[in-house]
């Protein structure tokens, strides 16, 4: 897989938590997000229906229904509790270390679900990676006054949201077009934060020029380089390959933290940091192993190829399973 792929994919994810930090010193949560995601979507369906015409052919009303299903969970749900959590007082550290359980959730069920089986390598570099967030997540703990406890869980049900959205993409039976999935995700999440803030009466964004400046970090950063390359990466490598990566970014968001808020960064940080980049090193390099079984690890085989593989083993008489749509 690609190095500079994959160091961009973990700055721009990883500037999200910073962005919504920045958000936060100045608007909430819901106001943050409509006003990320209203003008992007306006501007990118503007283009679905004009210069990427071409993208939407084939695609069925069963596909964007799926997408936007896929988009409510990995933007909406996620960014919501992101979001949340940080305006409770859960450093953007921290809260990058609760959403880096993500690759042992789905390495867990990913054999289940998606029959990309993991080797016992990555197996240990799961379980490195893990010990090394629980490492940056007792030396964020012990610094100071944080959060009540009950909002460290935040940010735990948005890393679900997001695992489940990774394997439902990995369980679509058509590869859809990251331009078409970018429109349907930011679409539906324009609608959703939109609807919230009304309700709210949050609707109105403030004069601030910090507010536009996290708007602006968040938009090109965050969704367009965070989201679109880790669907990129996702389809290219598969779902242990881009989970695992998450390791990485509690470690580098930490650093980004203590650099521009003076979040704690202490030898746990950096221990946590080493541990991270080793567990990644360790899972990589399990790929490179193939089971005598031919049940390919996680990651050896991406999504669209495992499902296209299921079904060429049907009769072609066979009609589709609806569990599978």
């Amino acid at each position: 897989m690609n190095v500079l792929l994959c160091a961009g994919f973990v700055l721009c994810w990883s500037s999200g938590f910073i962005g919504a930090r920045l958000g936060a010193e100045s608007a909430g949560a819901v106001t943050l997000l409509m006003w990320r995601f209203l003008p992007l979507a306006a501007v990118l369906v503007v283009l679905a229906a004009t210069a990427a015409r071409a993208s939407w052919r084939g695609l069925t009303p069963r596909d964007v229904a799926r997408q936007a299903v896929i988009g409510a969970l990995s933007q909406s749900g996620y960014l919501f509790t992101v979001y949340w959590a940080i305006q409770l007082g859960v450093s953007s550290g921290t809260t990058a270390l609760i959403d880096g359980t993500q690759p042992l959730v789905a390495g867990a069920l990913a054999g289940p679900l998606l029959g990309q089986y993991v080797a016992r390598g990555q197996w240990y570099g799961l379980a490195l990676g893990v010990s090394g967030v629980a490492v940056v997540t007792a030396a964020d703990a012990t610094a100071g006054a944080g959060p009540p406890w009950w909002a460290y869980a935040v940010p735990f049900l948005g890393m679900l949201s997001l695992v489940a959205a990774t394997f439902l993409e990995g369980r679509s039976r058509r590869a859809v077009p990251p331009a078409v999935s970018m429109t349907v995700h930011c679409a539906t999440s324009a609608v959703l934060f939109t609807g919230l803030a009304l309700a709210a009466g949050a609707a109105t964004p403030p004069a601030a020029p910090s507010f536009w400046a996290a708007v602006g970090w968040l938009v090109v950063l965050s969704t367009l380089g965070g989201y679109g390359l880790y669907w990129l990466i996702l389809r290219r490598s598969g779902v242990t390959r881009v989970n695992t990566l998450m390791f990485l970014m509690a470690p580098v968001t930490a650093v980004w933290g203590a650099m521009m808020f003076g979040e704690p960064f202490g030898p746990g940080t950096a221990l946590g940091l080493v541990m991270g980049l080793a567990a990644v090193l360790l899972v990589h390099r399990g790929e490179r192993v193939r089971p005598r079984a031919g049940r390919g690890a996680v990651g050896a085989t991406p999504p669209a190829t495992a499902a296209a593989r299921t079904r060429s083993r049907r009769p072609r008489s066979a009609s589709p399973s609806p569990t599978r749509s």
